[in-house]
């Protein structure tokens, strides 16, 4: 219904006469999209190529709002696209006749919801809410949106060949400096430490030939116990490695997740950073004294709220941040750039593997990223690629 209109209000909780129409309410859209790698990226726990998408839109007074979602897993839980558009298909005629520029209304609806769903909700929203105010995201935070930082890219696990070959890709396309390596191989720490000396070594031939530092990352993906963890810290060490991230396997019981951590972090002379592991402000917290960083990804987080108050909390804690991807549009990596200027570690680059990529919008400068100037997140449908 667009405000305004004389007709009757059917939006449940809402009046049911005719009346001028409901000032507040809101066209909500839901709709699937696919999206194709352009390198099928092999990590710990499986390979992918090509994975389906949802766009939740939300619209009123001229102006759209846009959110990314989807299904993912993480090895101790998992949403199926599926699921979370029924989940969404219940909700959005609930949330027709509420003012979208008062969240606190919204907020008993959509804390039931599971974090990919609420995480659509809440980026149409905050994209909505900032076109509406006239302001990209970032800057309604008061954050500096105009500083550029470098963002990694992504090897997959794989032959040492291919792999190799990966990274010649990558910087055929962009001058990266840093590099993140998935390691935790099915086939065992020989072949970790192999991959591991290969990239190490490409890397250390391009720093010289360019004259600058180039960045190693690994992200084990929760593919070690511990015991290979421990095996592995010499290796990484020795190859100048500058973080790893989430090297054991997350546990629902979040007694022994932590334990986990607390038996490494001591051994650990490198930065070490939690991903699987951290969904929400209360894994934060829990982790807080045994790890040195938190990798925020907004479909675990729910969306941009959550994160935003955990970098809020995280600084103050003096944790480094990570903000990363799964299988992301530029929608979704568009809207997690609006945290950039909190960020140590961007790991943006799902969206520069597409080949089908519906949204475009979000600025990169040689391997430097920053949030789009644009109101929202300023991020826009490609021409005939997205509705």
């Amino acid at each position: 219904m667009i405000a305004g209109d004389i007709s009757q209000c059917r939006s449940p909780g809402c009046c049911g006469n005719l009346v001028i129409g409901c000032l507040f309410a809101m066209d909500w859209g839901l709709r699937r999209f696919s999206l194709t790698k352009a390198v099928p990226l092999a990590i710990s726990r499986g390979t992918t190529a090509s994975v389906v998408r949802l766009e939740l839109s939300v619209s009123r007074d001229g102006l759209v709002g846009r959110g990314e979602t989807g299904g993912f897993e993480t090895g101790h839980r998992a949403y199926s696209t599926d699921a979370v558009e029924h989940e969404l298909r219940q909700l959005l005629p609930q949330l027709e006749p509420l003012d979208p520029l008062v969240p606190q209304t919204l907020e008993p609806l959509l804390q039931p919801l599971s974090p990919p769903a609420r995480c659509a909700v809440d980026l149409a929203l905050w994209d909505w809410r900032a076109q509406r105010l006239q302001q990209p995201v970032w800057r309604l935070w008061g954050l500096d949106g105009t500083r550029a930082v470098s963002t990694s890219v992504t090897l997959g696990l794989g032959a040492v060949a291919a792999v190799l070959d990966r990274l010649d890709r990558w910087w055929q396309q962009l001058p990266a400096t840093r590099v993140k390596l998935k390691l935790g191989s099915p086939d065992g720490l020989d072949h970790d430490r192999a991959l591991l000396a290969a990239v190490a070594g490409a890397i250390t031939t391009r720093s010289q030939q360019r004259g600058e530092p180039i960045e190693l990352q690994v992200d084990a993906n929760g593919g070690w116990t511990l015991e290979q963890a421990q095996r592995m810290l010499r290796p990484l060490e020795d190859h100048a490695v500058v973080l790893l991230e989430q090297p054991l396997a997350p546990e629902a019981d979040p007694v022994l997740d932590r334990q986990g951590f607390a038996a490494l972090h001591p051994h650990c002379s490198m930065p070490l950073v939690a991903d699987e592991s951290c969904w929400d402000l209360a894994d934060l917290l829990r982790l807080a004294s045994v790890v040195d960083g938190v990798n925020l990804k907004l479909l675990k987080t729910g969306g941009l709220s959550q994160a935003w108050l955990m970098a809020q909390v995280a600084r103050q804690l003096n944790l480094d941040l990570m903000v990363g991807c799964y299988s992301d549009s530029c929608l979704l990596n568009g809207a997690a750039a609006q945290l950039l200027p909190l960020i140590r570690w961007p790991d943006l680059d799902s969206h520069l593997n597409l080949v089908d990529d519906p949204y475009e919008g979000l600025p990169l400068e040689a391997d430097q990223l920053r949030p789009s100037p644009q109101l929202g997140l300023g991020i826009q449908a490609r021409s005939g690629r997205a509705s």
